[in-house]
Parts: C-alpha cells; structure tokens; sequence
C-alpha cells in the first residue's frame, strides 16, 4: 500500500507559506490506518516499550494504537491548560511561530523505555522539547517514530541524540 496517496497537501495552512501535510484522509481509511499502524510497530520491533509518549494532537492517532500493540502505557504531551495534574512545561519553536508543551509530573518513571511518537517531522522544535520533557522524568527514549518528515526543514538535526526514523520522506 502506498500510504503517501493518503497524504492530502494542503497550502497555506495553518499560515501562508506552509505547506501542511494533512493525514486526515489516511486516518478516515481503515486499511491504511491498519497498514500504517504495522509499519510504525515494525521500526520499533525488538525493543522493549514501556510507554509511548504522543504529541497533541494528530500524534494521539497512532501513538494509543501503538501503545495497545506494544502493552505498553500512553501519556500525551499537550498544549499548555490541557492537562489537569502538575506539570512540566518546555517551550520551544515552531516552524511557524512559538509555544509550550506540557507533560503530567509523574507520567513517566525513572528508566522507562519511551517511545515518542508524532505524525510529522518538521523543523524538529516540538519533538525536541517533547525530548526534554521525557529525559527530565528519566525516560529513556529508545526511539523519535513519525509517520511523515519533511526532510528539507532538517528537523532530524535537532534530534541527534537519538534514533530517528519515519514512514514516509518528503
């Protein structure tokens, strides 16, 4: 199956000049979101996961499939307000403005093997701050999954540290 005829590109979302990379249409297709949800499961196959940690919002998807399939636990990472027990914050950049993410105090335990999940790669400030999050709970992370990077913005640069890797390259 080719998953990029899934892809809907959408210009000039959520600002002009972006060019947004929609997964809506893969996510309203059962067989894709089935197909999709084995080859994420398979970059990380052999490993052992303690919790997957999923970006607010498109990576709740496939971040709770993904902890369902590999008995492992899911903690979201949100915008800041979202979440209702003490959390930690982390600012970062995005590749169209600036923002927080949040994560619960106690959602990841010292050692965990975490797996974080979004759908897309980008500039590489969200995963980067979502990063911190898990490291600063002690997590270790075993992987950086996503279902699409947008190679030119580099965002894997940001990531260094870690084991990237991504279903589809643009």
């Amino acid at each position: 199956m080719n998953l990029s005829e899934f892809i809907r590109n959408v210009e000039d979302f959520p600002k002009a000049g972006v060019h947004f990379k929609d997964i809506t249409p893969l996510l309203a297709n059962k067989d894709a979101v089935e197909f999709c949800l084995q080859q994420l499961a398979a970059m990380i196959a052999g490993e052992k996961i303690d919790k997957v940690v999923g970006i607010e919002s498109r990576g709740f998807f496939f971040g709770t499939l993904l902890a369902h399939k590999l008995n492992a636990g899911f903690v979201p990472i949100r915008k800041p307000g979202k979440l209702p027990y003490k959390t930690l914050k982390e600012p970062y950049q995005l590749e169209y403005g600036l923002d927080t993410l949040e994560i619960h105090e106690d959602a990841i335990k010292k050692g965990e093997r975490v797996l974080l999940h979004d759908d897309v790669l980008a500039t590489g400030g969200t995963a980067r701050a979502a990063c911190n999050l898990i490291e600063s709970l002690g997590g270790e992370i075993v992987q950086c999954n996503f279902l699409i990077e947008l190679e030119f913005l580099k965002g894997n640069q940001k990531l260094k540290n870690q084991t990237v890797k991504s279903l589809l390259k643009y």
